[in-house]
């Protein structure tokens, strides 16, 4: 699962830009995956675990506020699944409410990132994310 794959739940196209150009930036060669929604993002898994040799992401980039199902949804739905839960979940959300992390936190999520304002923060945020999941932390094999 300590791939340089990651799974990037994001509605907004104009985010799903910025975030491949930061991730481009970063200058790591890093595979991944948009889904618009969190319905997406289950069907994505679920069509992984299907396969043979499906490869999970080495972590999922997950924006809270999506059509069909939003984020923190999705986040119940991958921590209640025996496979899913050991994927690490990045929320990464432009909302700073306190009750609204630890809503995340008490749903499992792994960490709760608030988006950056520009570019460049932006890009030291992907790069710091990348470090830590894909290569400091240690992950359990899904």
């Amino acid at each position: 699962m300590n791939s340089l794959f990651i799974l990037i739940a994001e509605d907004d196209s104009d985010d799903r830009f910025l975030m491949q150009k930061a991730l481009e930036e970063t200058g790591k060669d890093i595979k991944i995956k948009f889904v618009e929604n969190g319905v997406e993002l289950i069907d994505h898994l679920n069509e992984t675990r299907a396969q043979e040799n499906g490869h999970y992401p080495g972590f999922i980039l997950l924006d809270l506020n999506m059509p069909k199902m939003d984020g923190r949804e999705v986040l119940k739905n991958i921590k209640s699944d025996s496979e899913f839960k050991k994927i690490p979940v990045v929320v990464f959300s432009t909302t700073k409410n306190q009750m609204e992390v630890k809503r995340c936190y008490d749903l499992g999520a792994n960490t709760y990132i608030v988006k950056p304002v520009n570019f460049d923060s932006l890009v030291e945020t992907i790069q710091d994310i990348h470090t830590y999941w894909l290569k400091t932390a240690t992950l359990a094999d899904a």
